[in-house]
C-alpha cells in the first residue's frame, strides 16, 4: 500500500492484530494495539485542542515514558500540529537545550511533560527565560480522559511532520524538518531494502528522540504494518542482558544497536552469560548512528552464535535524520564487507588504496551497502563536482526522503538538490564505505555532539578561553570506539598541569555525562590562514603518537600524587570497590579519595559501577547512593555502615 502521510498509514493498518509492546522493565510490560493506539491518539488530540494548540503549532515533547512519547506524537499528526521530541537527560545541559529550541522556534510553542520534568526544567541554574508560561504546559500526569475523539485536521504530504534536532548537541542545537513525504518516501526504501513483512516483529532499546529508535523501530512497523517492542532506554542501560532475552521472548525478526549498545551488552555478558535464550527468528541487527566497529560486529556475533543466531544477520546500515534516516542498506544476507585501507589514502581527492590484510598502517572499514529506494548517493570534491570509483571524497544524498529545511542551519550544506552529509568516503563496486567526518561532529554513547559546545561548556567558568582549548574526536585504537579528546594550550609543568586535568575531565562529565579520554597540553594550537582551528590536526597527530610520551610522563605524575594519597592499609570493602571500578573504567587509574563523579565516570559507567557492587552486595545500595557518596573511601564507609553488609 502505497500512502503519502503517516496518518493515512496509521488510519489504514489500525486493526486488533498488530501491536507495539512498551518495555519498561523485566516484570512490566504493556501491550496495545494499532486500533487501540489510533484511538489512544485522537483522544489525546481533543485535549490538545481544548488546550488551543492548533494546526502548525510546534509542541515540544519532554518525557521520559514511551507510551506517553507515543500517543502525543501521533495526536500531533492527526491534528497537523508539528512536535518537537527532545531527550530529557541527567544534566543541566540537557534542560537549557530546551529553552534554547523554544527560543529557535519562535511563534506559537508548547511544551508536552510531566510534572516531575517540568519542575527540574524550572529550577534549571543556566536560564532565565520566561517560557513556558502557564498556558503553554500540558502535563500528562493531569490527562485522564482521552475517550472523546478530537478533530482531525487535513494533512498534506508536504506538511511538517516533526523537526528532529540534534541528539547530543545543546549549545546551538541544529533541527531537521521533516515533511511528511520524506518520511513515508524514506520508510517505504527501508521496507523494501530490508524485505520486511507483516510477519516482522522488531524490537529497539533506542530512544524515541533518536531518528534511529523513532523512525526506524516505530514509524517504520506502524507504515509497515509490523508488531514491534519498544524497550525503555534506561532498562537496557542497567539490565543490558534483558535486551536479548527479550528479543528471544518476543521472538523478535529485527534488532537494531549503535557500537556502544553490543560493546555495553558483551561487557555484561562476558561478566555473567545467558541461558535459555533462542535467537534463530533474528534476521537482521541493524547497525548504524555511529562510526561501525568491524571487531565489535564480530564479538557480538560470535558470542551470540551459540544461541542460534545466524551468522550474517549484521547489517551494517548508513543514515542520518537529513535523510529521514535511511541512506544504504548492504545485501541481505550478505557477508559482512571489510576492506582494510591504507591511512595516508585517505585523504579528499586521493584514491583509496586497499590492504588484502589488516596492518598497523591500515582502517578497516565496513562497507554500508547501496542507496535504497528513493535516495541517491555522490561522492563529490570540495566544489561538488562527482568523483570516480574508489576516490576518497565528500558523501552528498539526494531524493524524496532528504530534508529540504534545517533550522539553525545557513544553507551551506546545500548545493542545489544535493545535500552535503558532513561525511567522508568512497565508493567502491557501488558500495559505499564511510571513511571519517568532514564536519567536525563526536559519536558518544549514539549521540553527536558538537566540539565547539563541550569547548563552550568548559570555558563557562573562565578558567579557559576559547581558541586555548580544543576538543577532538578520534577513533580508539583498541575497539574502534569514538574517543573525546580535549587539548589544551598550556606553557607550565605537567604538576602544574594535573589539577586543571581533573577539573577538566569533571566539567564534561558533570554537564554532559560524557567521558574525557585524555586531556592533553600542548606548545600550540593549530589553525588556518584564516584563523580557524585545525581539530584534525590535533586528533592525526594523537594518532600518530606525537603525544605519547607526554601522555605517559601525565600517567607517571598521576601514579606519584596517587601513592602522596595512600593512607595505610584498604579494607576488604575499598579493593572490592576499587576492583569494580577498575573492572568498568580499565583504562583509569583509582585511588580511594577519587570523586567518580569528577574522574570522568560517566552514567554509563556510574550504572556498570553500581551493578558491579550489586553483585557483591545485593541490595546494599541505589545508584542514588554513588552520588550522594561518591569517592570511593565515603561509599565504602557508607557500604560498612549497612547491616547487609557486615
Amino acid at each position: 500500500m502505497q500512502f503519502h502521510t503517516l496518518n493515512e498509514a496509521l488510519s489504514f493498518n489500525r486493526s486488533e492484530a498488530r501491536f507495539v509492546t512498551f518495555i519498561n522493565g523485566q516484570e512490566d510490560e504493556k501491550c496495545i494495539s494499532f486500533e487501540a493506539l489510533y484511538q489512544r491518539a485522537l483522544g489525546l488530540l481533543r485535549v490538545l485542542q481544548q488546550h488551543g494548540i492548533s494546526k502548525g503549532d510546534h509542541l515540544i515533547l519532554f518525557l521520559n515514558d514511551n507510551q506517553q512519547f507515543v500517543d502525543v506524537f501521533w495526536a500531533c499528526q492527526f491534528g497537523g500540529i508539528i512536535p518537537v521530541p527532545l531527550a530529557v537527560g541527567i544534566s543541566d545541559q540537557h534542560r537549557q537545550k530546551v529553552f534554547n529550541v523554544a527560543r529557535q522556534l519562535g511563534g506559537a510553542r508548547f511544551l508536552y511533560t510531566d510534572r516531575k520534568n517540568l519542575s527540574r526544567l524550572r529550577s534549571s541554574t543556566s536560564t532565565s527565560s520566561d517560557w513556558p508560561q502557564p498556558g503553554q504546559v500540558l502535563l500528562s500526569d493531569d490527562i485522564t480522559d482521552i475517550t472523546t475523539p478530537g478533530e482531525m485536521a487535513r494533512v498534506e504530504p508536504g506538511d511538517v511532520a516533526f523537526i528532529q534536532f540534534s541528539s547530543g548537541s545543546t549549545g546551538s542545537p541544529k533541527g531537521v524538518v521533516l515533511r511528511h513525504r520524506n518520511l513515508v518516501s524514506n520508510i517505504e526504501g527501508i521496507r523494501e531494502c530490508a524485505a520486511m513483512s507483516p510477519e516482522d516483529i522488531s524490537l529497539c532499546w533506542m530512544p524515541l528522540t533518536h531518528d534511529m529508535g523513532l523512525i526506524g523501530f516505530h514509524l517504520s512497523p506502524v507504515v509497515n504494518n509490523y508488531s514491534h517492542c519498544i524497550m525503555r532506554t534506561d532498562l537496557f542501560v542497567r539490565r543490558p542482558l534483558y535486551w536479548i532475552t527479550a528479543a528471544s521472548q518476543k521472538k523478535a525478526t529485527m534488532l537494531g544497536s549503535p557500537n556502544f549498545g553490543f560493546k555495553h551488552f558483551l561487557k555484561a555478558f562476558n561478566r555473567r552469560g545467558l541461558e535459555g535464550i533462542d535467537l534463530s527468528r533474528i534476521r537482521l541487527i541493524f547497525n548504524g548512528a555511529e562510526p561501525i566497529s568491524v571487531s565489535l560486529c564480530r564479538q557480538f556475533t560470535d558470542a551470540m552464535a551459540g544461541f542460534g543466531l545466524p551468522a550474517k544477520s549484521m547489517f551494517p546500515v548508513y543514515g542520518l535524520a537529513e535523510a529521514s534516516l535511511a541512506v544504504s542498506f548492504p545485501e541481505i544476507g550478505a557477508a559482512l564487507d571489510v576492506v582494510h585501507a591504507h591511512r595516508n589514502s585517505l585523504s579528499v581527492g586521493a584514491d583509496a588504496v586497499l590492504s588484502p590484510q589488516r596492518g598497523p598502517d591500515t582502517v578497516s572499514l565496513v562497507g554500508v551497502g547501496e542507496p535504497i529506494t528513493h535516495c541517491s548517493v555522490r561522492i563529490s570534491d570540495p566544489q561538488g563536482n562527482a568523483q570516480p570509483e574508489g576516490r576518497v571524497g565528500h558523501i552528498r544524498i539526494c531524493g524524496k526522503n532528504v530534508t529540504e529545511q534545517i533550522l539553525g542551519d545557513d544553507g551551506s550544506i546545500f548545493d542545489g538538490d544535493w545535500l552535503d552529509t558532513g561525511d567522508l568516503g568512497f565508493v567502491l563496486h557501488k558500495v559505499l564505505y564511510v571513511t571519517g567526518r568532514y564536519k567536525e561532529v563526536l559519536f558518544v554513547h549514539g549521540q553527536n555532539y558538537y566540539p565547539h559546545d563541550i569547548e563552550e561548556v568548559l570555558c563557562e567558568t573562565g578558567e579557559l578561553e576559547l581558541g586555548k582549548v580544543v576538543v577532538a574526536g578520534v577513533s580508539s585504537r583498541q575497539d574502534e570506539m569514538e574517543e573525546v579528546l580535549v587539548f589544551i594550550l598550556h606553557k607550565g609543568t605537567l604538576q602544574d598541569f594535573l589539577p586543571l586535568r581533573s577539573r577538566v575531565i569533571a566539567m564534561v562529565s558533570e554537564s554532559l555525562a560524557i567521558e574525557v579520554r585524555h586531556v592533553i597540553p600542548v606548545g600550540r594550537i593549530p589553525k588556518t590562514t584564516s584563523g580557524k582551528i585545525q581539530r584534525s590536526a590535533l586528533a592525526g597527530e594523537y594518532l600518530d603518537g606525537t603525544y605519547d610520551d607526554i601522555l605517559q610522563r601525565l600517567a607517571g605524575e598521576l601514579d606519584r600524587a596517587d601513592t602522596d594519597e595512600e593512607e595505610g592499609p584498604q579494607s576488604e570493602i575499598v579493593n572490592a570497590i576499587l576492583a569494580v571500578c577498575q573492572d568498568a573504567l580499565p583504562d583509569r587509574r583509582f585511588s580511594i579519595h577519587d570523586n567518580l563523579l569528577e574522574i570522568g565516570a560517566d552514567s554509563l559507567a556510574l550504572v556498570e559501577i553500581h551493578s558491579g557492587l550489586d553483585d557483591l552486595y545485593p541490595d546494599a545500595l541505589a545508584i542514588t547512593d554513588l552520588v550522594e557518596h561518591p569517592s570511593i573511601s565515603d561509599l565504602a564507609k557508607f557500604l560498612q555502615s549497612r547491616d547487609s553488609v557486615v
